[in-house]
């Protein structure tokens, strides 16, 4: 009996959680947007130790000013830099992506940007492959006797 009563009221109980969620919902016509210009960045191949930063233009096509929360990226190796003001309505911005390239291999990496925008989420991503250096090599030198100097 304590099991069937338990387990009604855990049926109430999540029937209210989700019928709470639905009504929390409301869109405010108003909200700021947060609209990027591109989602994903292709590094394509790069050498390792280059330059690793990618940038992300986005603009606020809400009414109300857009505010980023800390970007959260997918691991260590991988570090955005945002706004830290509001961005008013019309306005533009770029969150800078920067990858540590001295990983040698496949990038695939992602940073969730926060916002108070209506779209309160949006995952960017980057791919690419690092390869290593190229080894460089001195010229040997040879101890040829015959070769006769060159006079300019």
């Amino acid at each position: 009996m304590q099991k069937v009563i338990l387990s009604f009221i855990l049926m109430v109980f999540a029937y209210f959680s989700v019928n709470a969620q639905d009504a929390g919902q409301v869109v405010n016509p108003n909200a700021p947007e947060i609209s990027f210009e591109k989602t994903s960045h292709d590094y394509g191949t790069v050498v390792q130790g280059s330059d690793g930063t990618c940038e992300f233009k986005f603009t606020n096509t809400g009414k109300e000013p857009l505010i980023l929360s800390k970007p959260q990226s997918s691991c260590g190796c991988t570090v955005p830099t945002w706004p830290q003001e509001p961005i008013l309505p019309g306005k533009s911005e770029v969150i800078k992506v920067t990858y540590n390239t001295q990983n040698i291999g496949p990038i695939n990496k992602s940073v969730t940007v926060t916002s108070n925008a209506q779209t309160n989420r949006v995952v960017l991503t980057i791919k690419g492959n690092v390869v290593a250096k190229p080894a460089t090599t001195m010229p040997e030198k040879t101890n040829d006797q015959s070769a006769t100097p060159v006079n300019k």
